[in-house]
């Protein structure tokens, strides 16, 4: 055999290796996408830039560590401000929209597990569940479906955050892009910073089932995006400073949030809070940190006519006062 063919016989036998190599992944890529009804685009092992970035105010923020929190679905952690830092038990205050509504002396318990309801339809966002606090200690109020009260309108979580001696809840609130919530992973695309559980596309909320339990046959604004940086942690942490809290500061695209028009809470979601503290089997003294209903079972509408608005600057606490046993009412603005 002379060098030359033995040449040519090499080369050719390593170009059908390729070609069948190429092949197999092409197979692979078009099997799991039938499997999973998506289309082969989002099962690439290269994802391309992530949707769900949208929904952070445009601001560059660097990934420097992760907050050490986590709850049902939450192996995800975010990435934090450079600003991070476990040196003070304080809650970094600069990027709360709203002032706190209730304090507690003691820190609410890990964050429950649970499974998320299937999306019920086309505009809802899922509003994770969280410890609130009464006279008689804390209760859970069910994660919950709830529909968007105007197009564009992201929910940025409430948090516990340690100040002053003392925990206080500073509520959650919708705006056209995610705020800061104390670095919490409650899950479900909430991963502690922005929200991977979808983004508004062409006047619709388009979902991403990595994350969010969504059925084809009832939602089909569907894609897959898992975030990269997946590190397991099982502690559940649900507040932010004081001993054992999550030490995440926020990042430059939650204090751009912080500057832009919101809107509070609707009055479906405080009564929803309110049905969940007449219930004696929501306390921690009875359920011992595992409530009996972890989400509901059915969506919440919005209230009509909810708009955003600016923010003033945020009050201090000595110019309001925070109740320290009822949590703040619904705004007589969004009443109907």
């Amino acid at each position: 055999m002379s060098p030359d063919f033995r040449f040519k016989l090499l080369a050719a036998l390593a170009l059908a290796a390729v070609l069948g190599v190429a092949g197999c992944h092409g197979n692979q890529q078009s099997a799991t996408a039938t499997n999973t009804g998506q289309s082969a685009a989002s099962t690439t092992q290269d994802q391309g830039s992530d949707p769900a970035a949208a929904n952070l105010a445009p601001a560059t923020y660097t990934t420097t560590s992760a907050p050490a929190s986590a709850s049902s679905d939450q192996s995800e952690p975010a990435p934090s401000s450079s600003t991070t830092s476990s040196d003070s038990d304080e809650t970094d205050e600069s990027a709360n929209v709203e002032p706190p509504t209730v304090t507690a002396p003691q820190p609410p318990p890990p964050l429950p597990e649970y499974d998320q309801p299937p999306c019920p339809g086309d505009g809802y966002i899922w509003t994770p569940g969280y410890w609130s606090y009464a006279a008689t200690g804390y209760y859970w109020v069910p994660g919950a479906w709830v529909r968007a009260p105007y197009e564009g309108a992201l929910w940025t979580p409430g948090y516990w955050g340690y100040i002053g001696g003392h925990y206080a809840y500073y509520p959650g609130h919708w705006g056209t892009h995610i705020g800061y919530y104390g670095g919490i992973n409650y899950g479900f695309g909430y991963i502690g910073i922005g929200y991977e559980g979808g983004y508004w596309n062409s006047g619709h909320f388009t979902y991403n089932r990595a994350y969010t339990n969504v059925n084809v046959n009832v939602v089909h604004n569907v894609y897959n995006y898992r975030v990269t940086n997946k590190v397991v942690n099982e502690t559940r942490v649900s507040y932010n400073g004081g001993a054992g809290g999550v030490h995440t500061r926020p990042a430059p695209a939650e204090l751009a949030a912080r500057r832009e028009p919101v809107a509070p809470r609707m009055t479906t979601q405080v009564q929803h809070e309110q049905a969940a503290r007449a219930n004696h089997a929501q306390f921690v003294a009875v359920n011992h940190g595992r409530p009996a209903n972890t989400a509901l079972d059915h969506p919440l509408e919005a209230d009509r006519n909810v708009r955003p608005a600016p923010r003033p600057p945020l009050a201090s606490r000595e110019a309001h006062p925070v109740n320290e046993h009822k949590p703040q009412q619904g705004h007589p603005e969004h009443r109907e």
